[in-house]
């Protein structure tokens, strides 16, 4: 299954984080030395659009002597093997990239044996993780992993809303019931009971007969497993009803402001929009002035070259593989601080809560990339 599934096709982009203790020093001691860095992506097909991204934000990072060296991605099963083979020839010392977990799940075992660091900016799959653990195959993630989404909803109601009236709707897709129920998990287990618990019919006109339901029951937040689209007829139809109520969505918020125009105040729990970021206003503007935009995964690949990079110079200064440098390094790209752990995941959740004004979700206060 192509690590694009799901959230990950309909937005397309990912993350930030700090390092602690020392190491989240280090990044201004690494010596930085060209490498040759291998940019695993589509170059046809379904997903070419988003290769293409991949192959722009890797090219916009690359110094003078850095070596590119693309290798096409088909995500089918059976190719992993041919891939992993050509970045052993190209002499790669770490592979960024990687939409499809069948290319990683192939690809490892032989990644190990050369040596060579891999980097995904899409798969979220838990289990090839753990596999990857188990056998110690060289894989990073620079991309959200499966169920931080709900951790993270859960923690912003326990950390901020715990006197609230907490609501939990869901449109009845798997991505709604699960992550509702993950969340109803966690926030019993944080001792919040919710107020109301119930599954909504998605895509209709209106949803007053839910929002008069969530009034009775006194909920004032409220919590939605479902698309945009609704949250933005849930908000309308709860001002008309002049209801006290705060929507709170997740990733998906993130999404086309249309058919009807999202109101102010509605919450998501979302990766943040990584080309508003501070961080990142030197690369976008240098892809701008090429006509290009940094959209998509061009940031996330720019970033995976900047820690490739990183990880080639100190491994180079202490006679190691950047496999084994890259826990606890901590880099400053484009897209902030980054840093993975030892577990080779990122070392803080990604997702972020955030507020719709004027046309665009803001971080709130204490919510910094």
């Amino acid at each position: 299954m192509c690590g694009m599934s799901d959230i990950s096709i309909r937005s397309a982009a990912r993350r930030g984080l700090l390092a602690a203790g020392a190491a989240a020093l280090f990044f201004a001691a690494v010596p930085v030395s060209a490498a040759t860095i291998g940019v695993v992506a589509p170059q046809s097909g379904p997903y070419a659009l988003l290769g293409q991204q991949i192959l722009r934000g890797a090219q916009a990072a690359a110094t003078d002597g850095d070596k590119l060296v693309p290798i096409a991605e088909s995500c089918e099963q059976g190719s992993g093997g041919a891939i992993a083979e050509a970045l052993k020839q190209a002499g790669a010392t770490a592979a960024i990239g990687f939409l499809c977990v069948e290319t990683l799940s192939e690809s490892l075992p032989m990644l190990k044996e050369a040596g060579i660091a891999a980097i995904t900016i899409s798969v979220r799959s838990k289990i090839l993780m753990e596999d990857a653990t188990r056998y110690g195959w060289p894989f990073f993630r620079l991309a959200p992993v499966d169920g931080e989404e709900a951790e993270k909803l859960a923690d912003i109601v326990l950390s901020r809303f715990q006197n609230k009236s907490i609501a939990l709707v869901d449109d009845g897709t798997i991505y709604g019931r699960e992550l509702t129920g993950a969340i109803r998990q966690k926030l019993e287990a944080g001792g919040i009971k919710p107020a109301f618990a119930d599954t909504f019919r998605p895509g209709q006109e209106q949803q007053l007969a839910l929002v008069r339901r969530l009034v009775k029951t006194g909920a004032s937040h409220v919590v939605v497993g479902g698309d945009r689209a609704d949250v933005a007829i849930m908000a309308r139809d709860g001002a008309a009803e002049k209801a006290a109520l705060t929507f709170i969505g997740g990733d998906v918020m993130r999404a086309a402001n249309r058919p009807l125009a999202l109101a102010d105040g509605a919450l998501a729990v979302a990766l943040p929009d990584y080309a508003a970021l501070p961080s990142a206003a030197p690369a976008v503007a240098a892809l701008r002035s090429k006509n290009s935009e940094a959209d998509g995964y061009t940031l996330p690949a720019y970033a995976a070259v900047e820690i490739a990079r990183a990880a080639t110079g100190k491994a180079l200064a202490e006679k190691k593989t950047v496999a084994q440098v890259l826990p606890n390094l901590t880099v400053r790209t484009v897209l902030g601080l980054l840093a993975f752990g030892t577990t080779h995941e990122l070392a803080q959740n990604p997702f972020r809560l955030q507020e719709w004004r004027a046309g665009a979700f803001h971080p709130v206060d204490g919510e910094t990339e």
